[in-house]
């Protein structure tokens, strides 16, 4: 999922320097979105992994 939001930021940059900024904000809110879901996910993970004391991966 984090790789997606790079690469919605990355076509937020390429349509931003080419002034299509309808396209930019566009693809800059989805990578917003997609970064917060993974950094959720991730902190979840990381809080049940040291609760449970168990290597989660």
């Amino acid at each position: 999922m984090l790789k997606w939001a790079i690469f919605f930021f990355l076509i937020s940059l390429v349509a931003g320097i080419l002034g299509f900024t309808n396209v930019a904000s566009g693809a800059a809110a989805i990578s917003k979105v997609l970064f917060f879901i993974a950094l959720t996910l991730f902190l979840i993970v990381l809080v049940f992994g040291v609760l449970l004391g168990v290597l989660v991966f």
